[in-house]
């Protein structure tokens, strides 16, 4: 089961977050019909998504992520509640590109660096905050952490890996998400890039079998560990008929009437799931008359 955890250094200020997520972005790859670099593209930034909007503790938060890299990819977009479940899309999903070497997608070319990462965090206030960054490499991960840098003031760490088989399925997925707190200093700093670089890059770790508190204890190896919590995730989409029915409403009456008198109904589809709502004519009528 897809799950992140959460753990605290008892000797340090230090607060890390693991995610495992094969089978979150395996539904993803099976909805939007993602061939293998835009599956590792949208899977990252879905993890990344997950990690941060648990972070939130607001019970009805969101956290939004939205990268325009002008790659060939388009753009990505990630949605979270305040568990971890997620939601997005990526909007040219059937994108082919030359590994960057053997068994290594080029997710940054796809993706692109002449552009930038925004993050949008609802915490149920009068208005969202958000975030924007240049982007660093494309990578997702790294854009993260400079995001967090940049925008947030936080000294962070983050790796996200997915490995698609060459049946083009998803062998596995994870990362983490490490972060300094208030009183960390260069000594701390440097053991945990000891750490970072002793476990190496993130996929090879997750292919080897680690799960999330294996890749935690292995990154954090000279600090005295606690696990908080761990906390089923799941891709989940919150569409309905009901919201599809409101979004009909608030494009207003003459755009609602053009709609019925060239087309005779209205077919809806979901971004995120693909599921399709389709309200007939006398449902589009009784809208009309609603207005």
């Amino acid at each position: 089961m897809d799950h992140i955890i959460r753990m605290i250094a008892k000797d340090a200020p230090i607060k890390a977050m693991a995610i495992s997520a094969t089978g979150l972005v395996a539904r993803a790859q099976d909805i939007h019909k993602t061939w293998p670099v835009a599956t590792a593209a949208l899977g990252r930034t879905l993890m990344a998504a997950s990690l941060i909007g648990n972070t939130l503790k607001e019970k009805d938060g969101s956290v939004t992520i939205r990268i325009n890299g002008g790659g060939p990819l388009g753009s990505i977009l990630a949605v979270s509640d305040s568990t971890g479940n997620v939601r997005g899309y990526v909007q040219n999903a059937q994108i082919e590109l030359p590994s960057k070497k053997p068994g290594k997608l080029d997710v940054g070319a796809a993706v692109g660096q002449d552009g930038s990462l925004t993050i949008i965090k609802d915490l149920c206030l009068k208005e969202p905050y958000v975030g924007t960054v240049k982007l660093v490499s494309g990578e997702i991960a790294e854009d993260i952490t400079a995001y967090f840098a940049d925008s947030e003031q936080i000294p962070t760490a983050c790796a996200l890996g997915v490995l698609v088989d060459r049946d083009d399925s998803v062998l596995t997925a994870g990362g983490y998400l490490i972060q300094l707190l208030p009183g960390a200093d260069d000594e701390l700093i440097e053991a945990v890039e000891e750490g970072i670089a002793a476990l190496g890059a993130v996929t090879p770790a997750l292919q080897s079998g680690m799960g999330p508190e294996e890749l935690l204890r292995k990154v954090l190896h000279q600090f005295e560990l606690e696990l908080l919590e761990t906390i089923p995730v799941d891709y989940r989409c919150y569409c309905s008929r009901e919201r599809m029915k409101t979004a009909l409403i608030s494009i207003g009456k003459e755009e609602l009437a053009a709609i019925l008198a060239e087309q005779g109904k209205a077919e809806l589809t979901c971004q995120f799931c693909d599921s399709v709502q389709v309200f007939e004519q006398a449902e589009l009528e009784e809208l009309l008359a609603s207005l």
